[in-house]
Order: structure tokens, then C-alpha cells, then sequence
């Protein structure tokens, strides 16, 4: 089964100037680079030689970076702790151009922060601080009052989970009933633990293992991919559900029927951190500009197929998606 690139092409040119709103667990990126040359004498770890410092957006941060990169505007809300890395995030942002009035802070908790030590292209280490703790009721209603009034002004929502306590069943239940009021698309990239919120909006975007334990299914063979996405379906009623399967690509299900395979597009795999966030920033931005899921599915596994063969949490942008795509057999395959 094929797709038209001529219809692709034409669905890309559309997302300049469209208009979402992500909301989710913002999330610093610390990369440290250096070179092992011993070995501690304090103890059997290597002492890194620390040579450059970068830092780059993870989480709903990242979705933003690769929406603006591909031509969107985007209005991003979320948390940041009254700290030194909350400044350096918002900085960061502004430096991007982008708007930060609906972003909040919060004195009860870290900025999230991952730092990665990387030696000779390997990494060593990695150390976190973040707070898993829900937001306060009282800042709660905050946000959701904020989000309200910024819903008016978008075509279509993200909301980004990665479980740092953004997100909570009182904020999702509120904006999915605000959006199917205001017929807004809203799409999920979900945390495995919080599947029970996502009732009844536009898509999910689960890899495979949040997929299993959302179901409560071990698969023990890929034959039962299906099974499992079906469950899903059955349960929280998304009108399309996207399982993305690493290497071998991607599982498309549909509410009004339909299953389809889409194999891997990546010409090399160099680090898959932040694919998922190509991925749902992309499938919604198509959506907006007129795709459908299927067609919505397949620009999204191009553009998964660049990031990964960058450093880090990377973007890609309309240019060289159209390249890639150029440069790609693209082949879809009907399940059922």
C-alpha cells in the first residue's frame, strides 16, 4: 500500500503559522562532554576530563523546539522551580523566541534536570533532579484557569507526560472536555502510569512498553500487537492510537477500523532520546494541516527517522523532511 509524497508535500507546506498549545513536564537536558583518562583513586570509576557543556530542551520543551523548527507557533505551559536551572530553562526559551507567560513556578520543587557525562561518545553517568509530586490544588487551578483562556487562540493541544507531575486527572479530564467543546484536535504522548486520564481524545502515542503495562499485557510474540492495541482502543476510545515500535517502525490504530504497519525510515540510529517527541509534535502538526491519521502517521515516522541520527533531543525541520522523504521508499502495510 502507498501513500501519494506529491499529497505529503503538499500537507507540509501547510504548517506554517498553525498555532498549538503543549502542555507537559518541562525538562532541562545537561550534557557534559569530555575524555576518560583514569581511574579514580577514590574509588573504581573513571575521572572524566571535562571539556564542553551543552544544554538542550527534553520533554514538552523539546516538542515546542521541533513544532517552532517546522514552522508552528507554539504556546508552551508548564513548571520550572525557583532555582538556578528554572532561569537558565526560561533563558533558554526566550533565546527561541518563545512565549513564557504560561509557564509557572513552583518553590515546592526542582527544576527537572538530567545531566548526562559522556566520555569518547559513551555515556557514563546520568543524574537527575526533578519531583514526581503532583502540582497543589491551589496552583492546579492556576494553570487550568490560564490554559482556559490560551485554548481559544490554538487549533490543537499536546499534552507531553513524563510522569513529573505536570500532568493529573483533574487538569486532563478539564481540557479534554474544553477541547471536544471548542472541537479542538488534542493528542497525548502518555506516561504509562496515568493511562486512565487520557479518555477520549483525538490520538495516543505510546512506545510498545507503555502500551504493555498500560494494558497490563506481556506480549509474547508480535503477532499480538493488535491484541494489545485494540484493548486500548476499547478502553479509553482515542479515535487513532500510534504504537511506535523502535526499530521496526510503527502500529497505526484506528477507532473507526483499520490497522497499519509503518516500517522504520531511520538510515542510521545514533541516539533515540526525544524521538518520541518528533513524533507526536509532527502526527499532530499534520493533523492540523489537513492529514489524516494514516497520512499524519507516515510524515511523522520520516521525521522520527532524522532525529534519532542526531545527538540528543534533536528537531528536524520542513526542509529536511522533504529531502528525506525525496530520498525514501515509503511502504505501508494494511493489517486488517
Amino acid at each position: 500500500m502507498k501513500v501519494s509524497k506529491v499529497q505529503l508535500r503538499k500537507l507540509i507546506r501547510k504548517w506554517k503559522g498553525k498555532k498549538i498549545l503543549v502542555i507537559g513536564d518541562l525538562i532541562l537536558d545537561h550534557y557534559i562532554f569530555g575524555q576518560a583518562e583514569r581511574t579514580s583513586p577514590e574509588a573504581p570509576v573513571p575521572v572524566i576530563c571535562a571539556s564542553q557543556e551543552k544544554f538542550l530542551g527534553g520533554g514538552a520543551v523539546n516538542v515546542a523546539f521541533n513544532l517552532i523548527d517546522l514552522g508552528a507557533k507554539v504556546t508552551l505551559c508548564g513548571i520550572v522551580g525557583k532555582d538556578y536551572f528554572g532561569d537558565t530553562l526560561l533563558s533558554f526559551l526566550k533565546k527561541r523566541g518563545m512565549d513564557t507567560s504560561l509557564i509557572f513556578t513552583d518553590k515546592y520543587r526542582p527544576t527537572t534536570l538530567k545531566t548526562r557525562i559522556i566520555a569518547q561518545h559513551q555515556q557514563v553517568v546520568r543524574v537527575d533532579w526533578e519531583s514526581k509530586e503532583f502540582l497543589h490544588l491551589e496552583l492546579s487551578a492556576r494553570v487550568l484557569k490560564k490554559i482556559k483562556k490560551a485554548v481559544d487562540m490554538v487549533e490543537g493541544v499536546i499534552i507531553e507526560d513524563y510522569g513529573k507531575g505536570m500532568i493529573n486527572s483533574y487538569l486532563v479530564e478539564n481540557l479534554v472536555k474544553l477541547c471536544k467543546k471548542r472541537k479542538k484536535v488534542i493528542t497525548v504522548d502518555p506516561k504509562e502510569n496515568h493511562f486512565s486520564y487520557y479518555e477520549d481524545v483525538t490520538a495516543l502515542t505510546p512506545n510498545l512498553k507503555e502500551a504493555e503495562i498500560a494494558a497490563n499485557m506481556r506480549l509474547k510474540s508480535r503477532e499480538e500487537i493488535n491484541l494489545l492495541g485494540r484493548v486500548i482502543l476499547d478502553e479509553l476510545k482515542p479515535q487513532a492510537l500510534l504504537i511506535t515500535l523502535g526499530e521496526e517502525g510503527m502500529r497505526l490504530f484506528l477507532k473507526e477500523g483499520g490497522v497499519y504497519h509503518i516500517p522504520t525510515y531511520a538510515l542510521e540510529v545514533y541516539d533515540v532520546t526525544g524521538a518520541g517527541d518528533t513524533v507526536i509534535a509532527v502526527f499532530t502538526l499534520a493533523l492540523l494541516g489537513g492529514a489524516s491519521f494514516l497520512e499524519a502517521s507516515v510524515i511523522s515516522n520520516l521525521a522520527a527517522g532524522v532525529v534519532v541520527g542526531k545527538l540528543g533531543a534533536s528537531t528536524t525541520n520542513c526542509s529536511e523532511l522533504l529531502r528525506r522523504m525525496k530520498n525514501t521508499d515509503i511502504k505501508i502495510y494494511k493489517i486488517k
